[in-house]
């Protein structure tokens, strides 16, 4: 027994050894303070530390005094990168950073000063002929931006005096100029979308026509694309973008007598934008109702009713389709149930507007009586 013993307690003290020996091996600290441009504290921002040999990444937040600090770290070379916030990290957007820092076992000190950097940078000074190079590149390529956002906008402005003068064709050649230029802005090809559609009742050969409407298609098509592809920071923005191309797609669609393609992108639009949705729902109404799909208007018209039940217009044009489903019972014309409502709604919201003549037309012709005050009559007084 006493020997078992022995040989256990030799055991154990063989075990200490080693995880001794593990404990103790060499380490390094860091420490540094990192301030803004304005040689303010980054306050909560996060400094990492990443090996260049096995990877191993020490993420290190700055307290209120933009100081950061940490034991245990690794001896060997580290790529080191600063992020003003956590938030920051995660995009993987820094704020500046330098490769190849040694750390040795003892303390190491490794500071972040924005505004010395940037000036620095600027003067070329403490910076490898690789990050030299790379922010000459970035300075030529961000003077390229500028001066092509410049052409751009020239041609953008010349297609619009053009347009404006209902040249449409000079305004077409400047957008396809601005192709030329640079062929992946989606506003580019919208625009030019928008001139071949314009153009198109312009033409006497039919067959002229059609093809503006089927070029507009094309245009507006690119431009989905191309928003799709590379999207505003703003989804807002983003929204409104996409509705405005569908909705002009469909109505190239439209005019080109694509009635179904018309009223599915016309959906799109009013699902990519809901704010505006009513707008989109009238124009399938209009296009249901110039195709004289009756049924399918008033479908259309409800829904512009729901989503805005101030918009008179689609009162009076539900009603119009209504009285179109009307038939003949001797000498009496008889409207489908709420055709009259239809019109009293409209006359309601615009007494006096476009259509308030044809809609007391369309009511005498259906022997209703014509109220302006639809749905606010006054109850009759109580009896005593």
């Amino acid at each position: 027994m006493k020997k078992i013993f022995v040989m256990f307690l030799n055991a154990v003290l063989v075990l200490g050894i080693f995880v001794a020996s593990a404990v103790a091996q060499g380490s390094g600290s860091v420490k540094g303070v990192c301030k803004d441009l304005d040689g303010k504290p980054i306050v909560d921002g996060v400094v990492v530390y990443a090996n260049q040999d096995n990877g191993q990444k020490y993420p290190l937040k700055t307290n209120k005094r933009g100081e950061y600090f940490s034991l245990g770290i690794t001896p060997g070379k580290y790529n080191v990168t600063l992020y003003r916030t956590a938030d920051d990290l995660k995009a993987n957007k820094e704020a500046f950073h330098q490769n190849g820092i040694p750390v040795q076992m003892d303390e190491n000190t490794l500071d972040f000063d924005l505004k010395k950097e940037q000036e620095n940078q600027a003067k070329g000074v403490g910076i490898s002929a690789e990050q030299l190079k790379q922010q000459q590149e970035l300075a030529a390529k961000q003077q390229k931006e500028v001066n092509t956002v410049k052409a751009l906008n020239d041609k953008l402005n010349a297609a619009k005096t053009a347009a404006d003068a209902g040249d449409y064709d000079t305004a077409i050649a400047a957008m396809n100029d601005a192709n030329q230029v640079d062929p992946s802005r989606d506003l580019v090809w919208f625009k030019l979308g928008d001139y071949e559609r314009l153009s198109a009742p312009k033409q006497t050969d039919p067959a002229e026509k059609q093809k503006r409407y089927e070029a507009a298609v094309a245009a507006y098509q690119k431009a989905l694309e191309l928003k799709q592809a590379t999207p505003d920071k703003d989804p807002a923005a983003q929204a409104k973008s996409l509705a405005a191309y569908y909705n002009n797609l469909a109505e190239a669609y439209a005019k080109s007598g694509k009635v179904d393609d018309a009223v599915k992108t016309y959906a799109l639009a009013a699902q990519a934008d809901p704010t505006a949705a009513s707008q989109y729902y009238f124009n399938t109404g209009a296009v249901l109702t110039n195709a004289g799909k009756v049924d399918d208007a008033i479908v259309a018209f409800d829904k512009v009713i729901a989503a805005d039940p101030n918009k008179a217009d689609a009162y009076y044009w539900k009603g119009v389709n209504m009285i179109g489903k009307a038939t003949l019972q001797g000498d009496k014309m008889v409207a489908p149930p709420g055709t009259a409502e239809a019109f009293q709604k409209y006359l309601e919201l615009q007494p006096t507007g476009s259509y308030a003549q044809p809609a007391k037309d369309m009511l005498t012709s259906i022997g209703a009586s014509i109220e302006t005050s639809f749905g606010n009559k006054k109850k009759p007084a109580k009896k005593n």
